[in-house]
């Protein structure tokens, strides 16, 4: 038990906690044209959700205004500056790409929403009002709404944990990024997606601090955002 408790805590140490040695910096020009676009992105990026979100189930309308919404992220973040896929620390010292901990991460998220999808199925008040996004899905082409779904979750990590994040700067970068990653979900008016907005912006920003860039934080937003779409659905439906 306490070896189990000991590779926890070195995992949850080496993955959310201890930063991996780099050097990105930038001059003061590009640091406030990193800003000035970031901020521009911002703006557009919550209006072009907002609009998304509020489309009925079955609407074509819905795919285009998604895809509008990922363009929009995608933009702004390489209109930024440059961007850094990042690196991890083996345990035997060797840097490498941020593979492993991100898929783990992105397991235990995924376990713990389905977990709480088990208890918010029995409420309708907070059941409906994420069911009704989920609609689209049920309306509409799986196949394009998870391919629309990956397309966001890479262009959201592209542009918060990556053109977002770098333009805030060091100090407090995983604290702000969180809270305007859920103002801006906000802007779907379910609660619970804020709820979810913050909790995975807290881990993936933890990630982005730890490994300096945004590969960790896409695969775990992957897994999460993939997982909830096709498991939501069956969860909902056994625990109601």
């Amino acid at each position: 038990m306490r070896a189990a408790i000991a590779e926890l805590q070195a995992f949850v140490h080496a993955a959310l906690v201890e930063p991996v040695p780099r050097d990105h910096e930038e001059s003061d020009a590009r640091f406030r044209r990193r800003r000035v676009v970031a901020v521009v992105t911002l703006l557009v990026g919550a209006g072009v959700l907002g609009w998304a979100l509020r489309i009925e189930p079955g609407d074509e309308l819905f795919y285009v205004a998604t895809v509008a919404l990922a363009v929009v992220w995608l933009v702004g973040a390489f209109a930024s500056g440059q961007l850094h896929l990042g690196h991890t620390v083996t345990r035997r010292g060797e840097h490498s790409r941020p593979v492993l901990q991100p898929i783990i991460l992105g397991i235990i998220l995924l376990a713990v929403f389905c977990a709480g999808a088990l208890v918010v199925g029995r409420i309708p008040v907070l059941r409906n009002p994420v069911q009704d996004l989920l609609d689209h899905a049920q309306f509409g082409s799986l196949p394009i709404v998870a391919l629309i779904t990956a397309l966001n979750g890479i262009s959201e990590e592209l542009y918060f944990r990556g053109a977002l994040y770098a333009g805030v700067g060091r100090k407090h970068a995983v604290l702000i990024t969180t809270i305007v990653y859920a103002l801006v979900t906000a802007a779907s008016g379910i609660p619970l997606l804020v709820f979810a907005a913050v909790i995975l912006g807290v881990v993936v920003g933890l990630q982005r601090r730890v490994t300096g860039g945004i590969m960790g934080p896409i695969i775990t937003h992957l897994i999460w955002s993939l997982g909830m779409l096709f498991l939501l659905p069956p969860l909902f439906a056994w625990a109601s």
